[in-house]
């Protein structure tokens, strides 16, 4: 493990990563206009894997390595959210609630290593609580609860595979990222076009495909490409040379980007309780990052 204050270099891929994931809710929100949710998420992990994986080797970790990453992402996080961002929970909402990712991956990191939680975590993870709090309370404008929980869920499916991709460098040190990132993708596939298969039906899979368009397949290439090979692997390259607790807290920069262009481009309304929801959670979120940092500067 290296040095744990970011460099520049480094800093500046962590921005460039969470701004591809912040303007990409208003792009999962184009796509949702055409196809629905799970098709959506098994299109896009299908060109993730297709045809990278005929020119990459597989990484050398353990094949259940690599199942646990792929279908914690796959299903877990992007399944997962695209449906609760299928009409459940504003693009705007969505990139604020699924950075408790940051929580829920310190406390695996935690509980793997046997550390406790500081006062300063437990205190951030209670004003990022009462962030979600108000959200929950706005229930039917501009989320749901069920939007909230699965946003949630996504969130600590995120958690799972970083914390996944950090055991696999310490079993590999010198893994391909993009190559770990694309053969797990082949353990993404089956359940989302299996519960494709069984919750959406055949019927509504005909119809969406039937009406995309070339914008409807730059969204899926985008999400493809410069979102999961681009942004993940980076992230997970990102998690091998830091510790969760300087990366994760990152991800703070994700609704702002996602908020910003949500209000651009669609028009999503910036009412004062989303901007209170947003404070409390970013303030978590900083409270964790700076006194991390203030914890490594020398007596």
């Amino acid at each position: 493990m290296n040095s744990p204050s970011l460099s520049l270099r480094d800093a500046l891929l962590a921005v460039a990563v969470v701004f591809v994931w912040g303007t990409n809710f208003v792009v999962i929100r184009v796509g949702l206009d055409t196809l629905p949710p799970l098709l959506f998420a098994s299109l896009r992990f299908t060109f993730v894997l297709l045809p990278a994986v005929f020119f990459l080797p597989r990484p050398k970790v353990a094949w259940s390595n690599l199942a646990i990453y792929g279908v914690a992402v796959g299903f877990g996080q992007f399944g997962l959210l695209f449906l609760a961002m299928n009409g459940l929970i504003s693009p705007g909402l969505a990139s604020l609630v699924v950075q408790m990712q940051v929580f829920f991956t310190i406390g695996i990191a935690m509980a793997r290593s046997g550390e406790r939680l500081g006062m300063h975590q437990i205190a951030a993870f209670i004003l990022a609580l009462a962030g979600m709090g108000i959200i929950a309370a706005h229930n039917g404008h501009g989320t749901t609860i069920m939007g909230l929980g699965l946003t949630l869920a996504a969130s600590a499916s995120w958690a799972i595979a970083n914390q996944t991709g950090r055991e696999a460098v310490r079993a590999s040190p010198d893994l391909n990222f993009l190559a770990y990132v694309v053969w797990a993708s082949l353990f993404a596939l089956p359940p989302l076009y299996l519960l494709s298969l069984l919750r959406e039906g055949l019927p509504a899979i005909e119809n969406g495909l039937s009406h995309t368009t070339w914008e409807t397949w730059a969204v899926v290439l985008w999400q493809s490409i410069g979102n999961t090979m681009f942004g993940y692997g980076c992230w997970a390259w990102l998690l091998s040379r830091y510790p969760a607790a300087t990366i994760s807290p990152m991800s703070l920069l994700v609704p702002v980007f996602g908020f910003g262009a949500s209000a651009l481009l669609l028009g999503e309304p910036l009412e004062s309780w989303k901007l209170a929801a947003t404070a409390l959670v970013m303030a978590g979120l900083a409270i964790n990052l700076f006194w991390r940092r203030r914890a490594f500067v020398p007596a």
